[in-house]
């Protein structure tokens, strides 16, 4: 496992800086890093860091959307909630729309095992998406109208409305039918996450004021918070739906209302953290690459893939109609929707473990899909920002 850690640190780190030096993210290097890596290239990932894969990517996560929350002003958020929510399910909507239409014309597959498929590929990726907007928080691109905090809350409740629809498509194939109450978990899900994350930052940040401890030690406490608010979504899957995903960004969000100061300070801490946390991200991101099926879904796939990010942007457009945002700052807002990675790798390969019989063919769309747009959606929005958005610092 050691000799694993390091060739992951190394060749991610060297692949990254080349990325760099080109003047592209260094995220695809990582995702490359990955690739040359994993299991299905050179498999030199110990299989003890692919088992616990999924795991490590969720801590990543909660370091991605803790930073979030920690930049977060509830009050920049009430100013643009509604077209937040908008943005939060009509893109993923019809997107998913579209790809049950397509699918089943392009490929043998049931209109069943196409919303399956769209459900799958319809999230957005925070992982790609949250540090952008950070970026863009801290120097002023698009402030005037709240457009990073805009799409930060957009895209995480995109992520939950997704998997949820994802979950009740699959009971669906295995014959427990599709009930509406599904329907109902999604705004109970993001109503329960967020009261879970201001009650969590509100008793938190009390704490840190009457107790004397080092910022260190705080950040492993909100760490211990933040994968017990996963846990508990996990424990209460059925019964009661909440996102603890949400819960994490909420709690820094509330944590920044309530002590910015302090908020600041952490947020230092969680960027030294954030230097690892994307090495293991997007290595094993791209170690669930399986290169060697792309071959033959090919074009096709990738037709499928161009047609869903139309109709993704088009619901961006319906999400934005009567927003105060001008063309160029829809046009961003559409770009920082494209890039697909961490929801697509942790629930591609579920159909294909369920026995679906389209499980292989989901997956390799699912890899696919991360492979073009998490690279193409951040090269558009890094080269794009300073020519689409109004600097206000």
């Amino acid at each position: 496992m050691l000799l694993s850690v390091a060739l992951i640190i190394i060749t991610s780190l060297f692949m990254s800086q080349v990325f760099e030096l080109i003047k592209l993210p260094r995220m695809i290097g990582m995702l490359i890093a990955g690739i040359i890596l994993g299991p299905f290239v050179f498999d030199l990932i110990s299989p003890d860091i692919l088992d616990i894969s999924a795991d490590l990517r969720q801590i990543a996560l909660i370091v991605i959307l803790i930073r979030a929350g920690l930049s977060l002003d509830f009050e920049d958020l009430k100013k643009v909630g509604k077209t937040a929510i908008l943005l939060s399910f009509i893109p993923a909507t019809i997107e998913m729309i579209a790809i049950t239409i397509f699918a089943p014309l392009l490929f043998d597959i049931s209109y069943l095992d196409a919303a399956i498929l769209g459900s799958v590929v319809a999230a957005v990726s925070p992982a790609v998406v949250v540090p952008r907007m950070i970026r863009l928080i801290s120097s002023g691109y698009g402030e005037n109208k709240k457009i990073p905090q805009m799409i930060l809350a957009g895209a995480s409740i995109d992520d939950v409305y997704v998997i949820i629809i994802f979950t009740s498509l699959i009971q669906m194939y295995q014959g427990n039918g599709f009930s509406m109450l599904s329907l109902a978990f999604v705004p109970i899900s993001v109503v329960l996450g967020i009261i879970l994350g201001i009650i969590s930052g509100i008793i938190l940040t009390k704490f840190f004021i009457k107790v004397h401890m080092r910022d260190t030690i705080k950040v492993l406490i909100i760490f211990s918070v933040g994968f017990l608010f996963i846990v508990l979504e996990r424990a209460l899957a059925g019964l009661i739906p909440i996102s603890g995903l949400l819960a994490v960004m909420t709690l820094g969000g509330t944590i920044l209302k309530q002590h910015e100061t302090l908020a600041k300070r952490l947020v230092s801490k969680f960027e030294k953290i954030w230097v690892i946390a994307e090495i293991m991200l997007f290595v094993l991101v791209g170690a669930a690459v399986d290169i060697t099926v792309m071959a033959n879904v090919g074009l096709i796939a990738c037709l499928l893939i161009v047609l869903a990010m139309t109709f993704r942007m088009i619901g961006v457009f319906m999400s934005l109609f009567k927003s105060s945002l001008n063309v160029k700052e829809k046009i961003y807002v559409g770009l920082s929707y494209m890039p697909k990675a961490t929801v697509q790798a942790a629930i591609g390969s579920i159909p294909l473990s369920l026995g679906i019989s389209s499980g292989s063919l989901i997956l390799t769309i699912a890899v696919l899909a991360i492979v073009i747009t998490a690279p193409i959606g951040a090269i558009l929005m890094d080269k794009t920002y300073s020519k689409l958005l109004k600097q206000t610092i």
